[in-house]
């Protein structure tokens, strides 16, 4: 497979990370030709590259060409500084958007966040590729987006699911019908997607649901076909199912960490462990797509929580923690009512303490700091004392 050996060498010659990673593991850039030659790179995890990049700021030696030369910079929970290199459609998106029947025509309301995360622009720049017209709507406001859906004609959405149903619901409230609105398609991510709330949003309001999986780091990993029977791979994307402890690859089948290699030269994160839970199938899709397909994100193998679409980690519970000295101990839940996911942060006072307000400052603090909504319930003495610090209580089912 000359363009992954190609790839290596080059990304071994210009980014100073991959170099060192490959000399500490005693290998060569020739070392490495095949697919199955990647199981020697040693893996790249979310911690690592947040260690790297604070000792070589601003993008821990991964970055291949100038800085000046990015289009954007985007900051991820961790803090991650990621990088938007050159080129229309940089993140792959528009493949995945294809699939799901979004064309030039479309108007689309793009519900993810513009602000220093990098989903909204993600998928501006890939609707706008392929001939849409984006409406940037970004997060909250739901009647206003009630309204645009309605005055302008949206006849599609991208966004988390959970927001999406909170729209249309908002447009029943509001006096709407179906006849009322446009939108007749929809692409989400961030978060699980059930099939009880695609088949609903199909059944009540007559939008088609498609999925895709990928994060800030990678971009489009993997995207559904109109057979909805998992998620085929995208291009430029190599994905390998690896046993979480022991790094060894698993067969087709087997669940394991999803680690992904993109052939990305400007930022070239190779074998990226995602941290997510997933399998490959070699079964062929009825859609004729080849190669071997995702057959979906069966929950986490690392500490972190994807939560509204963002990742929580237990050290930051505990840093935020500490910025209260009448807290002693503090938990966060991630529960599910309604199709949305719910952030609950328990919080066990200092004994003695007045706490007449800790609850309120705790859920403003938690917005800035976190950047979470968040319900905050105060326990008793004892509670939390040999409890976890983040909980995923969702069923995954």
């Amino acid at each position: 497979m000359s363009s992954l050996h190609e790839f290596i060498r080059a990304a071994y010659e210009q980014a100073p990370a991959i170099r060192e990673k490959f000399l500490s593991a005693g290998l060569q850039p020739s070392d490495i030709r095949t697919v199955s030659d990647l199981g020697r790179v040693p893996v790249t995890r979310k911690d690592e590259l947040a260690k790297r990049q604070r000792s070589n700021l601003p993008f821990g030696g991964f970055l291949t060409l100038p800085v000046d030369r990015l289009q954007r910079i985007f900051i991820s929970p961790g803090p991650i500084y990621d990088p938007q290199g050159p080129g229309a459609d940089y993140w792959r998106w528009g493949q995945a958007l294809t699939a799901a029947g979004f064309t030039r025509g479309d108007i689309v309301q793009n519900t993810f966040s513009y602000h220093l995360t990098p989903a909204g622009m993600m998928f501006d720049d890939a609707l706008r590729h392929l001939g849409c017209t984006v409406i940037p709507a970004g997060v909250g406001n739901t009647e206003l987006q009630v309204q645009i859906l309605r005055e302008l004609g949206v006849t599609g959405y991208v966004g988390v699911p959970s927001f999406l149903y909170t729209l249309l619901q908002k447009s029943r409230e509001l006096g709407l019908s179906r006849q009322d609105i446009r939108l007749c398609k929809a692409w989400v991510a961030a978060e699980k997607l059930s099939e009880d709330l695609r088949a609903l949003l199909a059944r009540d309001f007559g939008v088609e649901v498609y999925q895709g999986y990928g994060t800030a780091d990678l971009g489009c990993v993997a995207f559904e076909c109109p057979e909805r029977r998992g998620f085929h791979l995208a291009d430029g994307v190599i994905v390998e199912i690896v046993d979480p402890e022991s790094g060894r690859s698993l067969a087709a089948g087997q669940p394991g960490e999803v680690v992904v290699t993109v052939l990305e030269p400007s930022y070239p994160l190779l074998r990226f462990g995602t941290g997510d839970l997933g399998a490959l199938t070699d079964v062929p899709c009825p859609c004729g797509r080849p190669g071997p397909r995702l057959t979906g994100i069966l929950g986490r193998t690392m500490d972190g929580v994807k939560v509204k679409g963002l990742f929580l980690y237990p050290h930051q519970i505990s840093d935020f923690q500490a910025r209260f000295p009448e807290i002693k101990h503090c938990q966060a839940v991630v529960s599910q009512e309604d199709f949305r996911d719910v952030l609950t942060l328990r919080v066990e006072p200092v004994l003695g303490v007045p706490v007449d307000d800790l609850a309120a400052r705790v859920q403003r603090e938690a917005k800035e700091v976190l950047r979470f909504t968040c319900r905050v319930e105060l326990v008793p003495p004892g509670t939390l004392a040999n409890e976890k610090l983040l909980i995923d209580a969702r069923n995954w089912d």
